[in-house]
């Protein structure tokens, strides 16, 4: 699942990067839709736990966030997403990375 976000100057930390709980946040979103895929259509997703890794400071124009699911069970599904920052030529550069787990939650009023 690929989420895109155009730079807004709204979202940016004290240096004008693009702050890291940003990034975050829409890797996290990335890695949940692609676990939500694979999941019964009852079912709704929610992070478990994740780890980030910040590589680089978030400096462009676009940045796409990636979420691909490494292996999804029954309940368990474990993710892997990354943020790619994108300069106004299209040259891409890794700003973040990340692992995770998702839970499918049914039968708790949150589906759909």
């Amino acid at each position: 699942m690929d989420i895109e976000l155009p730079f807004r100057g709204d979202l940016v930390q004290q240096h004008g990067y693009l702050h890291a709980g940003v990034t975050t946040a829409i890797a996290d979103s990335a890695c949940g839709y692609a676990a939500l895929s694979l999941m019964p259509a009852d079912a709704a997703v929610l992070s478990v736990e994740y780890k980030v890794n910040l590589l680089a400071p978030a400096i462009g124009s676009r940045f796409l966030a990636l979420g691909r699911v490494i292996k999804s069970g029954r309940t368990v599904t474990v993710v892997r997403g990354e943020v790619l920052a994108f300069t106004e030529q299209g040259e891409a550069s890794q700003v973040l990375v990340m692992q995770g787990t998702m839970i499918a939650a049914t039968g708790r009023g949150i589906a759909g």
